[in-house]
């Protein structure tokens, strides 16, 4: 059964994302005191007194008549995440008093058909918590109760009753096999596209002004009985080109996201071919050891026979380094080949979690050493005497040797190569280790 769902709505500004990681116990969504900081919705886990759930942190509802280009957006996947939510909590500001906005957000939720709490928050002085709260009765949508969310105050009798208001049916949801898939690349590649096209549904903010996704976005869902989680992040920008504290979170956010991939889908813009940040990204991702799919996107736009070799080109010279990434020529706006990127995400894991026979490493080394390759230097030669797998997600090869440190980047990309040719890896970065056992212990490179 899945989690039960908590949605935080509110008008913008009123504490929804500080309230959000206080009960996530976490900073996972982006605090700011800029107004609209939060534009898609973004989910949490959370807990409480043993009932796991997850938390909705939604962007702020504003007025019809607002002039900002995201608000029907932004109200858009309030609504949604509403509609979807077992229980709702209402955030007001109790430090400003009820405004038309507020009362725009309860004539929404006065339609759901479903628990609502209304939490007046920035009450941070227990002493004068109940003064002014009762101009709050006039939203119509239950009775207004302090709370602190920057300093707990109120926050725990609040999940009492949050959590005994969820479906008595809502069980835990089933972790195990769970593919993690972040979709990563630079701002406006069309990455939230892709995420809504694999979802099948309207699930993240689309624009086509870079930077629109600033919270990593979490869904789930099952295809070809396999269930994937979705990460749509924040584009990933040169550090120099981070003016904004907010588009520096969303970078943090990034690599947080690749931190708990299994996969990442690296989004290019193939009319733009892969860039030098793009290569960065990609190294990122491998040096976290996720496995790695490459999303030609835009492909539709590409005419000319011409414009194909440029996007190749860029391709061969710009991740030279990682031959072993599978790519797909998509268009997340049309759907073209959108069916083959999740095949090659399930086969990526299929390599990342593969575990391949001592036997049948000691079989390629013995050919190697035929072969006569080896490293020298000033009468030494490197001899490796055993190879085993000591570790999966990615593979991890270590080798036995008599001398590590004699051992180069040459002879490295040397020895993955043969790795390959002879084990489909194909999808997953990999890790080699070179030991010797000497009489102080083992060297390690």
């Amino acid at each position: 059964m899945p989690k039960p769902v908590v949605a935080v709505v509110g008008r913008p500004n009123v504490g929804k994302s500080t309230l959000v990681n206080r009960i996530a116990q976490s900073r996972d969504a982006i605090v700011h005191e800029s107004r609209g900081v939060t534009r898609d919705r973004s989910y949490h886990d959370a807990d409480w007194n043993g009932r796991d759930f997850v938390i909705i942190d939604t962007g702020g509802i504003e007025s019809i008549h607002s002039k900002d280009t995201f608000a029907p957006h932004i109200r858009e996947q309030a609504v949604m995440a509403a509609t979807e939510a077992d229980v709702i909590i209402f955030v007001v500001d109790g430090s400003t008093g009820v405004t038309d906005e507020d009362e725009e957000v309860a004539r929404i939720l006065r339609k759901q058909d479903k628990p609502v709490f209304l939490v007046v928050n920035k009450k941070d002085d227990p002493a004068t918590e109940e003064d002014g709260l009762w101009e709050f009765y006039a939203l119509g949508v239950g009775e207004p109760r302090p709370l602190s969310a920057s300093h707990g105050y109120g926050t725990g009798d609040l999940l009492d009753d949050v959590v005994a208001a969820f479906p008595p049916d809502a069980g835990e949801e089933d972790e195990e096999d769970t593919l993690n898939l972040a979709i990563i690349g630079r701002p406006n590649v069309g990455k939230s596209s892709l995420a809504n096209r694999l979802a099948g549904k309207k699930r993240s903010i689309v624009s086509d002004v870079a930077g629109t996704t600033r919270d990593a976005i979490d869904t789930t869902i099952e295809w070809q009985g396999q269930r994937i989680r979705l990460v749509d992040t924040a584009g990933m920008r040169k550090k120099s080109q981070v003016h904004e504290d907010v588009e520096y979170y969303s970078l943090v956010r990034g690599l947080m996201a690749m931190e708990r991939a299994d996969v990442c889908l690296l989004v290019i813009d193939a009319t733009v071919g892969v860039t030098e940040q793009d290569q960065k990204v990609a190294g990122m991702a491998i040096d976290r050891g996720c496995g790695l799919v490459i999303c030609l996107n835009k492909w539709d736009l590409i005419q000319t026979d011409q414009d194909r070799d440029h996007v190749m080109a860029s391709l061969n010279q710009r991740l030279s380094f990682a031959t072993w990434i599978p790519y797909v020529n998509i268009s997340a706006l049309t759907g073209r080949a959108t069916d083959k990127v999740l095949k090659l995400a399930l086969k990526a894991q299929e390599s990342r979690c593969s575990a391949i026979k001592t036997s049948q490493l000691n079989d390629l080394l013995a050919e190697i050493r035929e072969g006569g390759h080896s490293v020298s230097y000033k009468g030494r030669r490197l001899k490796i005497h055993y190879a085993t797998q000591t570790g999966t997600k990615p593979p991890v090869f270590t080798f036995f040797c008599n001398a590590p440190d004699l051992v180069d980047d040459n002879f490295e990309h040397f020895l993955e190569n043969r790795i390959r040719d002879r084990f489909d890896l194909e999808g997953t970065p990999i890790r080699m280790r070179f030991r010797a056992k000497v009489e102080k212990g083992e060297v390690d490179r």
